[in-house]
């Protein structure tokens, strides 16, 4: 049996397809209003702030996925994320079984150094101290020998589906709205962007290779860290329309959190984009050299193919 927690989210439930076609048809689905992603699969509905019902949540299971995600409010980050993971990773000890944890790079410094593994933990915000706080439990496990764990880290999401990120909000919604672009701070800076079905494919596969636990690893990218103009312009080609943008600067971002809450709790992420952010994931792909990473032509294409056919696109 393997668990994935969180399972009905943009990550979740790629990851449950990949599990089903490659690994096993022995799936559990848990969050708080569980459905079946392949018809195989047994639902499991539970609040995993409780410790008991985490603790039910994983019990017979091999391998479990901690893929859930909360709102971006950093009071509810503050209040719910740490509890939920100290239940899960007690339910794993009491269980006998090993977590698979999904990362963000939120914990990282928020400037132009190149981000590996051994990066230094230096957050910016509260969201980042949350991350780097659950990050380090992790690893204290991980260290304790008590727990066999391992850490899959991933930067901003791009996609099709279920897909919530900065950039498909001002970018590709905006597409499909005939609105015109927006890009945060820079289009000149390079981005590190994970195709959400490569970030669930890559999490499957270090999940079932037994000699990857212990450590942490970054999940792969499209390496040509395109400028956010350069991926416009891939864009405009596949969409086959000269894509217009306008830059949000920080001062407008700023002014907007005055009357939008969401736009508050974005306001300590945006130095990530004020400087070049290259993700390196080639631990990855030395460790996994037959993973094949959807370039940003394949992945644009399949998110224009999903926005006309007005179904979501498995691939």
């Amino acid at each position: 049996m393997q668990t994935i927690l969180g399972a009905n989210g943009q990550i979740g439930e790629e990851l449950a397809r990949e599990l089903k076609r490659n690994f096993t048809s022995s799936i559990r689905i848990v969050s708080r209003n569980a459905k079946k992603i392949n018809d195989t699969d047994e639902a499991f509905s539970a609040d995993l702030s409780i410790r008991e019902k985490a603790i039910e949540a994983v019990k017979g299971s091999e391998i479990v996925y901690f893929t859930l995600g909360l709102p971006m409010s950093s009071d509810l980050w503050e209040k719910q994320f740490p509890l939920i993971l100290r239940n899960v990773i007690d339910a794993c000890k009491i269980n006998k079984t090993k977590l698979v944890f999904f990362d963000n790079t939120y914990m990282y410094p928020q400037d132009d150094r190149v981000l590996t593994e051994e990066t230094a933990f230096e957050p910016v915000g509260r969201k980042g101290r949350v991350r780097r706080k659950m990050a380090e439990m992790v690893l204290k496990e991980i260290k304790s020998g008590e727990l066999e764990a391992v850490i899959c880290r991933a930067p901003e999401f791009y996609g099709p589906g279920k897909t919530q990120s900065i950039t498909n909000t001002l970018i590709f919604n905006s597409i499909k709205e005939d609105k015109k672009l927006k890009v945060p701070l820079s289009a000149n800076k390079k981005r590190s962007l994970i195709w959400t079905p490569d970030a669930s494919r890559a999490t499957a596969l270090i999940g079932n290779t037994p000699e990857a636990f212990g450590q942490t690893w970054h999940l792969p990218v499209d390496k040509s860290h395109p400028t956010y103009k350069e991926f416009i312009g891939i864009a405009s080609g596949i969409y086959s329309k000269d894509l217009k943008y306008s830059i949000v600067t920080k001062l407008m971002f700023k002014i907007g959190s005055f009357f939008n809450k969401s736009i508050k709790e974005l306001l300590e992420l945006l130095p990530r984009y004020e400087h070049d952010n290259i993700f390196d994931d080639s631990k990855f792909r030395k460790k996994f050299p037959g993973f094949q990473v959807t370039t940003y032509k394949q992945g644009i294409g399949i998110i224009k193919e999903e926005q006309f056919s007005g179904n979501k696109i498995n691939k």
